[in-house]
C-alpha cells in the first residue's frame, strides 16, 4: 500500500489531536506533526461552526446565558476537555515557582491545585460572558466571531511550535511537534485567521483583527515565559496556549469603547 501524502496523514493528525472526530491515528513523525500543527487552526475553525449553531439554536428557544454555557460545555466535550487540562495543569506549574523537572513533574500530577481551579473558573466565566453577548448580535457576526476564536486558539499552537522553540521532554507530544512549524506556514494561519476576524465586529473590521494579534502576543510572552520555566514545551502548555488564546479573542471581540 503506498505511504499516505503528507497533507492527508497531517489532517488527520490534527483531527485525532484537536477533537473527538472518529478518525484513525496514521503516520506519525514530526514531517506529519508539522503539518498538523499548520493545518491546527483549520481545525479550530471547523470547530467553531457547531459551536456557532449551537449557540445560535438555542438562544432562539432560550437565554443567551443558557446558550453560552451550554456551548462552552460542548466545546469541551468535543475536545475531550485536554485544553481545559492543559490549562490547569501548566497554571499550577507555574504557580509553583518552580522550574525544570520539579515544574514538570506538577504538571504529570493527576490532581488539580487551587491555581489551576481559579484558571479554570476565570477561563470558563469569561467565554461564557462572551458568547452570551455575541448570541445578541447578527447572525453572519456571531458566526464569525465564533470561529474566529476557535481558530485563533489553534494558531496558538503554530505559534508554539514555530522553529527555535525545543521541546520540555524528550518524549511526549511537546518533542514530537516542537520546532515543526516554519515561518511560511505561521505567516499563512495568521493571515488566515486575521481576515475572518474582519467580520467578527459589526461596523468595527479593525476590532477582530486587532483582538487577534493582541491575544497572539500575549501567548508569545506566555510561551517564552513558559520555555524559561519549564525548559521548553509541553502537551499542557499547548492546551494552555490553547484555552489562553480562545479566551482573549473573545473578550477583545465583545469590548466596546
Amino acid at each position: 500500500m503506498p505511504a499516505e501524502p503528507r497533507l492527508a496523514a497531517g489532517a488527520r493528525l490534527a483531527l485525532t489531536t484537536f477533537t473527538v472526530a472518529p478518525v484513525r491515528a496514521g503516520r506519525i513523525d514530526r514531517a506529519t506533526a508539522g503539518t498538523a500543527m499548520a493545518l491546527a487552526p483549520v481545525v479550530g475553525a471547523l470547530l467553531g461552526l457547531p459551536l456557532a449553531g449551537v449557540l445560535l439554536l438555542l438562544d432562539t428557544f432560550s437565554t443567551s446565558l443558557v446558550a453560552a454555557g451550554v456551548t462552552v460545555a460542548l466545546g469541551a466535550l468535543l475536545t475531550r476537555g485536554l485544553h481545559l487540562d492543559g490549562l490547569a495543569d501548566t497554571v499550577d506549574a507555574l504557580g509553583s515557582y518552580r522550574r525544570g523537572p520539579a515544574a514538570l513533574e506538577i504538571m504529570k500530577r493527576p490532581d488539580v491545585g487551587p491555581f489551576g481551579v481559579v484558571a479554570l473558573v476565570l477561563v470558563l466565566l469569561v467565554q461564557a460572558a462572551a458568547l452570551a453577548e455575541l448570541a445578541g448580535r447578527s447572525r453572519p457576526a456571531a458566526l464569525a466571531a465564533v470561529v474566529t476564536a476557535a481558530a485563533a486558539g489553534r494558531l496558538g499552537v503554530t505559534l508554539a511550535c514555530r522553529r527555535g522553540v525545543p521541546p520540555a521532554r524528550p518524549e511526549g507530544l511537546g518533542a514530537l511537534v516542537a520546532g515543526t512549524v516554519g515561518p511560511v506556514a505561521l505567516a499563512a494561519g495568521t493571515i488566515s485567521v486575521l481576515l475572518l476576524a474582519v467580520a467578527a465586529v459589526p461596523g468595527r473590521p479593525w476590532q477582530g483583527p486587532l483582538a487577534v494579534l493582541i491575544a497572539l502576543a500575549v501567548a508569545a510572552g506566555l510561551l517564552r515565559h513558559a520555555v524559561r520555566r519549564f525548559g521548553g514545551i509541553t502537551g499542557d502548555l499547548l492546551g494552555a496556549t490553547v484555552e489562553v488564546v480562545t479566551t482573549l479573542v473573545y473578550l477583545g471581540l465583545v469590548l466596546s469603547g
